[in-house]
């Protein structure tokens, strides 16, 4: 029997609401009708209070930070909050707790420039959403920005463009943490099949 992960999204004031929505999507369908993959998902946030993401959406997290318990993967997406958070130490501190308790870090679009901020992508490759690509360079060290890339994986560290790249983002840490099998499975569940009409 595979052995349980938790994977976390994070969920503040401002958040882009496909940047975590789309990765929920995936990963609780998987955990939901995979059941035998020992997959845990839930929301993070600050408190259990209200949060107004960046589009308006109102969500309640299922936990706070003092309750959310150890995490094998937390999900970080962008979005205008992310600014606020560049200067909020209580978020850069728990943000930092979890990565040196060895907790795999997943951003999405300028959820990147937290990990940035922290000092966890100096001297490595990286991506961000398009508008953020500078902003992130700025915010570390040698960071080696990829413009071009859907997704980056570091190993304890991942990366993705923005907003829809996220669900690309959770795809493959479905695949790493389980198998391209069941990634397949999984994308196909949830028909994800992109063929914009523009």
């Amino acid at each position: 029997m595979p052995q349980s992960k938790r994977i976390g999204v994070y969920v503040f004031p401002g958040a882009e609401e496909l940047d975590w929505a789309g990765p929920w999507e995936v990963l609780a369908a998987w955990a939901q009708v995979w059941p035998e993959d020992r997959i845990e998902t839930l929301t993070v946030g600050r408190s259990t209070e209200p949060v107004t993401c960046a589009k308006g959406l109102q969500m309640i997290p299922g936990r706070s930070w003092a309750d959310a318990g150890a995490l094998d993967v937390l999900i970080v997406p962008g979005g205008r909050g992310v600014r606020d958070l560049l200067e909020d130490e209580a978020a850069l501190s728990w943000l930092r707790e979890q990565a040196l308790g060895g907790t795999m870090m997943a951003s999405v679009c300028t959820g990147s420039w937290l990990f940035a901020r922290l000092g966890l992508l100096d001297g490595k490759p990286a991506t961000t959403h398009w508008s953020g690509l500078e902003r992130l360079a700025a915010l570390g060290k040698d960071i080696e920005v990829r413009a071009d890339e859907r997704f980056v994986d570091n190993g304890q560290v991942l990366t993705a463009a923005g907003v829809s790249a996220g669900i690309d983002l959770a795809l493959h840490l479905v695949a790493r943490l389980s198998s391209v099998e069941r990634a397949r499975e999984v994308k196909r569940y949830i028909q994800y099949d992109p063929a914009p009409p523009v």
